[in-house]
């Protein structure tokens, strides 16, 4: 079993800055960690390699410092880094940062689950994970709570869309339950699937000595834009189809008025407040 988990390195502050003339984040001399739900993911990549026996990669794009989030998840168990890092990818919008990751994902081989945190702090759009299960034409179930069942093909390597029967029990599937506004689904995939994941999931380990040791001495994979055969016009500020018009800090709230006397009263005074803004 090949498993992928995809996280991202963004600014431990809150206090970020702003380019203005790209409209980006300036993360030059600002710290940055893993991802917070993304360390939910690392987790249960984990815990699927410690269970099947399997094999755990970890993948991020950013610039050259990212790759200490990368040395962090090996700390943590996962087995092999990837770090897509080219000026080719700066300002890439979360389209074009899916698109991205899923031709490294392409570049990577056979897998059979890729697990990301929900959303990721800075953005919270929660439209990457996604994005590189529809580049990649496989399922995705978000938000998963739980993973039920998860039964990868046997001795075989998982090939995109397809479901094997042995011996009268399906292999090449999953069971997740996905948390909903209203309680949570059961929902069952076929395998490669892509899942996200949110905090209910599991407990984040913390790393011992031994993975921090390893950490250390691992060797970091660096790929290039030419390295995943990417379209150029697809990547960076110029391939992203969103933009970021304009950011401004809202003008703070002007101080209200407190209401007091009869019920009646107040509600003829509020309405007639009401009346007033009307134009």
């Amino acid at each position: 079993m090949n498993i992928i988990v995809c996280i991202k390195q963004v600014p431990e502050t809150t206090e970020v800055k702003i380019n203005p003339e790209t409209n980006t984040l300036i993360r030059e001399g600002v710290k940055s960690i893993i991802n917070p739900f993304d360390a939910y993911a690392i987790e249960e990549g984990v815990r699927l390699k410690e269970k099947f026996g399997a094999k755990a990669t970890v993948i991020t794009m950013g610039p050259p410092q990212a790759e200490a989030v990368l040395r962090e998840a090996i700390s943590l168990g996962i087995d092999d880094g990837i770090l897509l890092s080219d000026r080719a990818f700066a300002g890439s919008d979360t389209w074009a940062t899916s698109y991205a990751l899923s031709a490294a994902i392409k570049k990577i081989g056979a897998f059979d689950l890729i697990v990301c945190g929900k959303q990721a702090s800075d953005g919270d759009t929660a439209q990457v994970g996604p994005g590189i299960s529809a580049h990649l034409d496989i399922p995705a179930v978000t938000y998963v709570k739980k993973i039920e069942e998860i039964n990868p093909v046997r001795n075989t390597k998982a090939i995109i869309g397809e479901d094997k029967i042995s011996n009268g029990v399906k292999d090449n599937f999953a069971r997740v339950e996905r948390m909903t506004e209203a309680g949570y689904e059961i929902i069952e995939v076929s395998l490669p699937a892509l899942i996200t994941v949110v905090k209910e999931i599991n407990t984040p380990r913390l790393p011992s000595l031994k993975g921090m040791m390893r950490a250390k001495q691992a060797k970091i994979i660096h790929w290039k834009a030419s390295d995943i055969e990417v379209e150029l016009n697809f990547v960076g500020l110029a391939g992203s189809p969103t933009q970021v018009v304009k950011i401004f800090t809202p003008a703070p709230r002007v101080g209200g008025q407190m209401l007091k006397g009869e019920t009646q009263e107040i509600v003829d005074r509020l309405v007639g407040l009401l009346k007033s803004d009307i134009p």
